[in-house]
């Protein structure tokens, strides 16, 4: 990617930056002890990430912080859409299962999607994480980072939460429904 491509204008730095701060206003909960001043003077200082979050936000993700980390003085953003992303969804999981398929290809895959996006899948672990902090893909579902062990076997995995409880289920890798589609993290 060239340069200017990872660059937002002054514009709409300005605007996602508004975004952000009116979300993360609206959400104290999600991150109780954490100063927005801060966390936009690193996002002002890294214009690769403030395209990120601009991606995420363009794609549904509505990208919120949920955790700052003292020891490596980083702030992680989730995707915190109720629902899975809206311009993520249809997705198989990786490129593997894209090419697998003979007919009704998807347009993409998750994995390669998250690539170009600069974010990262959601782990099991960090999907828990953020259901804790609200209640997410009542309706949806979403990809998480799959085990080398599992994929190499042709499953994914997926999440979403019913019953007022997270479920973690299998599926073939190359599957992909209207209403699944993949949450990211991002490190600032």
């Amino acid at each position: 990617m060239s340069n200017n491509k990872n660059k937002l204008s002054a514009e709409q730095q300005e605007e996602l930056l508004g975004i952000l701060k009116a979300r993360f206003e609206k959400n104290m909960s999600r991150h109780k002890s954490v100063e927005w001043t801060k966390v936009q003077a690193k996002l002002q200082a890294n214009a690769e990430k403030l395209r990120s979050l601009n991606e995420m936000e363009i794609t549904g993700g509505e990208p919120d912080v949920v955790d700052y980390d003292k020891k490596t003085d980083e702030y992680t953003f989730y995707d915190c859409s109720v629902e899975s992303p809206k311009g993520r969804r249809s997705t198989c999981y990786d490129r593997e299962a894209l090419e697998s398929r003979k007919e009704y290809k998807p347009e993409n895959n998750a994995v390669d999607m998250a690539t170009a996006l600069g974010i990262e899948l959601l782990t099991e672990e960090q999907y828990r994480e953020l259901q804790r902090l609200g209640k997410f893909d009542l309706k949806t579902s979403s990809w998480i980072k799959t085990p080398a062990d599992i994929r190499k076997l042709g499953g994914a995995i997926f999440c979403d939460r019913r019953y007022d409880t997270v479920f973690v289920y299998h599926n073939g890798a190359e599957s992909y429904y209207a209403a699944r589609g993949f949450r990211g993290s991002l490190k600032v």
